[in-house]
């Protein structure tokens, strides 16, 4: 009987190589014949046979499952647990192979490829059970083997264990897989891109904390104080430009502020989102606006008849709406409160009434403050000059007092506030308020009231009888404090002149640094309520409008009661007697008041032409 090649003598798992790491196409072929073929065929039914036994008990656990399950009505069958089999041959001796399995299969490149004596063969996975057709296959080694039975439930497929993972064997336990070597490049080229020593050193060069905060202060110094000087100069601009043109710069400050006031207020429905337009109630943001247009026509209308009687008075087309100005104030108001009530939905109705309430309480706080300051500017440019800078003087000093030596916080509601920039910015105020008070108090365009529209600081027109505080008086020095004084200054000193005005500049500086601030404190409670750091980034480095009026409002109204109560000079004027006239006289009386009138003045050799 001839003798087979070398191949077919082989065993199924002698004719399986393991992979060197090299590719190719060539099969390994041993040309020594197997010792023991038929105990390996063997081997390989036993396998067989105990794979198809456990497959069956499995079928059977399955079907009692599935019986037990229709019994109970449920419908559900759960599969039983598959147990793993180990079918793997035992391994060659001279080999030593790893005790853990790797997770997945790699392949670990060798320089050179080993023997066919010395390669580890395994044994080929057999294929999962998968019944077909009520049919159960065993695939053997050297043919195949078809049993049929009966119709069983589908059953996963048999798992089988990982393959095992060969080491080199030059350094088995130096053997890593492939994909922890690529893991590691980006780690390793890291290194020779950036070595440990320029890490360090890039630590050491990055800043601390102290110096970022350091370096923030400043930026925000440097931004603030830029802006401080942008907006004074702006404010000197329009001051020097005339009445109008400051009444304008507080209309466009309150407007401002309106606005970032009432946008904190939102009206939004409980089950709407925030991005959807239609959780908004439609009529809150005009009725808004309608309350704010309604407000600044009854307040300005009631200053432009104060001050312009003389205009408004005589003109007939004007006398009507300085009559009835009230009346016509009110009745635009209640059309207002009408819409309001109309426009009351339910699911808005807390907040619109929340809404009513917030925008009454801007309006007095605002728009009223705003007109007492716009009553200001008309009694004369100083009486709204100067206090605003002392509130502008008091902040800044506050603020560099507070970088500089500043330590012990003051309020807990602004925690950049101190206590040496409150002390420090008082003194500094009052120092400043005597100069800066003192200089502006001699030119009549600044302490005249405004009767024309049409004044400019170039233009020379404004002229008038000052006020008595305005006027320069000596003071008598006591002989002993005389005598101090000469002996000190080396000349003879009785009198120190002084004006009334400078005792009233002392009660502004100390109303701008004691109690001004504390509006500023106000607002930064109102932020903290709804967790804004400002109200709006109209200033680069001051935040918003509102940031920047919060003191001068309280100082606006309380200089226009100061002024009105203690200062303003009363007494009758034409414009007072024309309103007297036209709105206290009928037309006979009117007439008789002329004519008598006539006869005086003729009397005192005036002539009169009517």
């Amino acid at each position: 009987m001839a003798s087979r090649p070398g191949f077919s003598s082989k065993t199924p798992w002698a004719a399986l190589p393991v992979e060197s790491g090299e590719d190719t196409d060539e099969e390994v072929l041993d040309d020594t014949p197997a010792s023991q073929p038929e105990s390996a065929l063997k081997k390989q039914k036993a396998l067989a046979r105990a794979e198809k036994r456990q497959q069956e008990k499995i079928a059977r656990a399955a079907a009692k499952a599935q019986a037990a399950a229709a019994k109970a009505g449920t419908g559900e069958v759960k599969a039983a647990p598959v147990p793993e089999v180990d079918v793997r041959p035992p391994a060659k001796p001279e080999v030593s192979l790893s005790a853990t399995p790797a997770a997945e299969p790699t392949k670990v490149e060798e320089p050179e490829a080993l023997p066919a004596k010395e390669l580890v063969q395994h044994a080929p996975e057999p294929a999962p059970y998968k019944p077909t057709n009520g049919s159960a296959h065993v695939h053997e080694a050297n043919g195949s083997a078809t049993h049929t039975a009966a119709a069983e439930p589908e059953i996963a497929p048999f798992p089988l264990p990982p393959p095992y993972q060969v080491p080199s064997q030059a350094d088995p336990q130096s053997a890593t897989p492939a994909t922890s070597e690529k893991q590691s490049l980006p780690s390793r080229r890291n290194d020779i891109e950036n070595p440990p020593e320029q890490k360090q050193q890039a630590r050491q060069q990055r800043p601390s904390p102290e110096q970022v905060e350091k370096a923030k202060k400043k930026s925000g110094f440097v931004t603030r104080t830029l802006w401080t000087f942008i907006m004074i100069g702006g404010f000197i601009t329009l001051l020097l430009m005339g009445h109008v043109y400051m009444i304008m710069l507080v209309m466009l400050c309150q407007t401002l502020v309106y606005r970032e006031v009432t946008a904190l207020f939102s009206l939004k429905r409980k089950d709407v989102g925030e991005g959807n337009a239609r959780g908004r109630d439609p009529w809150s943001k005009t009725l808004n606006w309608y309350f704010f247009a309604v407000t600044n026509y009854f307040l300005y209308g009631e200053s432009i008849i104060y001050y312009f009687k003389h205009v408004v008075f005589s003109n007939a087309q004007l006398t009507p709406f300085a009559t009835n100005h009230r009346f016509v104030s009110f009745t635009l108001y209640l059309i207002g409160f009408v819409g309001f009530v109309l426009s009351l939905k339910r699911g808005y109705l807390k907040q619109q009434f929340g809404l009513f309430c917030w925008v009454h309480m801007t309006l007095l706080l605002i728009v009223v403050s705003s007109h007492f300051i716009v009553n200001n500017i008309l009694e004369g440019l100083i009486w709204f000059w100067v206090p605003a800078s002392l509130v502008i003087c008091n902040d800044v000093f506050a603020y560099v007092w507070g970088i500089t030596i500043g330590r012990t916080p003051l309020i807990a509601l602004s925690p950049k506030k101190t206590v040496e920039g409150f002390v420090g910015a008082f003194f500094s105020t009052i120092i400043f308020g005597l100069l800066w008070g003192t200089y502006f108090m001699r030119f009549d365009y600044m302490i005249c009231p405004m009767r024309d529209l049409g004044v400019t600081a170039w233009s020379g027109q404004l002229h008038c009888t000052p006020n008595p505080v305005f006027v320069w008086r000596d003071w008598q020095m006591p002989a002993p404090l005389s005598v101090f004084f000469s002996t000190l200054l080396g000349h003879q000193v009785t009198t120190i002149p002084y004006a009334p005005y400078q005792f009233h500049l002392l009660v502004l500086s100390c109303f701008a640094s004691l109690v001004a601030p504390f509006g500023g404190f106000f607002a930064s409670g109102f932020k903290r309520a709804f967790d804004i750091k400002d109200f709006g980034h109209s200033i680069p480095g001051h935040g918003g409008m509102t940031d920047r009026m919060d003191c001068q409002f309280l100082m606006g109204v309380f200089t226009y009661v100061y002024y009105s109560s203690l200062i303003r000079d009363n007494h009758v004027t034409v414009g007072s007697i024309l309103q007297t006239i036209v709105s206290g006289l009928t037309l006979t009386e009117q007439l008789e008041l002329m004519a008598d009138l006539k006869r005086y003045l003729e009397s005192q050799g005036v002539p009169v032409r009517l």
